[in-house]
């Protein structure tokens, strides 16, 4: 682990595993410390992982002002780590929330973007959400799997804002393409790694100006690749697949039989798609 200092003074940490070129990790959650992303599958064999822990979360020291977790204002944070690795550009791979951090940053600082990866990526910030729909569309994907029917009770509990501790852990297994011991284990590891006041405050009001993003990335020049799990609810690959058409050069993959986290549910073709287009990029 390493630190910087964050322009507010935040301590911040990040962590490296693996060598070579730097890849710059934003984990999701939102707010959840980088531990829950391992070494991505495997990634670390072809690049050399930054893996950042925003304010407040992991190693990183919480902010003296909360409102510095809404989502926009953690931009300079990254900025201040690109300049901190002495990096004149950066590949950037952000997961689920993360993916609107990695939008904001690269709308920001377009120069300082050589790559752009958004693993199963939120959009709010340019304006592209995923509805209830498309998260039942996903479950129903599920139907065949022993858990379903417990899972599906559970989720309508949490529609109703009816839900127990034991609801939602029942609909757990839908953020997963395979629901075995190694899913459990990183389900149960999201309360200690997860801020979850910090997480309520990341999307605050006036966090997201999807105009301005969206003008602002239509002239980006980096690379980007958006990859999508196959059952994944949120977002589903339709959404990733919006995405993909607001940016000048952009690459959609779907990861067949994958859910939330890709990583863990086929390591070999998450890390053969993501280190083939880093190193065409």
């Amino acid at each position: 682990m390493t630190t910087f200092n964050a322009p507010d003074g935040t301590r911040l940490a990040y962590h490296l595993l693996g060598s070579g070129e730097p890849l710059l990790v934003l984990p999701g959650g939102p707010m959840r410390a980088s531990a829950y992303l391992g070494d991505l599958g495997g990634l670390s064999a072809h690049r050399q992982l930054v893996l950042l822990d925003l304010r407040g979360t992991g190693a990183s020291a919480e902010p003296a002002d909360p409102a510095t977790y809404r989502c926009d204002r953690q931009v300079e944070d990254v900025e201040a780590l690109r300049a901190h690795l002495g990096l004149e550009q950066v590949d950037l791979l952000a997961h689920s929330a993360g993916g609107d951090l990695a939008l904001l940053y690269a709308a920001r600082y377009p120069e300082r973007v050589r790559s752009l990866t958004l693993v199963t990526a939120r959009g709010r910030a340019v304006g592209v959400p995923f509805t209830d729909e498309e998260r039942a569309e996903a479950r129903a994907l599920r139907a065949g799997e022993p858990w379903y029917s417990a899972a599906c009770t559970a989720f309508e509990a949490v529609a109703s804002d009816t839900a127990t501790d034991a609801d939602w852990e029942a609909i757990t297994p839908f953020y997963y393409g395979r629901w075995d011991a190694a899913a459990s284990a990183h389900a149960a590891a999201d309360e200690e790694q997860t801020n979850y006041d910090a997480g309520d405050l990341y999307p605050a009001e006036g966090a997201f100006d999807p105009p301005a993003t969206l003008a602002a990335i239509a002239g980006l020049k980096a690379r980007v690749l958006l990859l999508a799990g196959e059952l994944d609810g949120g977002p589903r690959p339709q959404v990733a697949a919006r995405m993909a058409e607001l940016f000048p050069s952009a690459e959609l993959v779907v990861q067949p039989g994958a859910g939330h986290f890709p990583w863990l549910d086929d390591p070999e073709f998450f890390t053969r798609t993501v280190a083939a287009f880093l190193a065409s990029a």
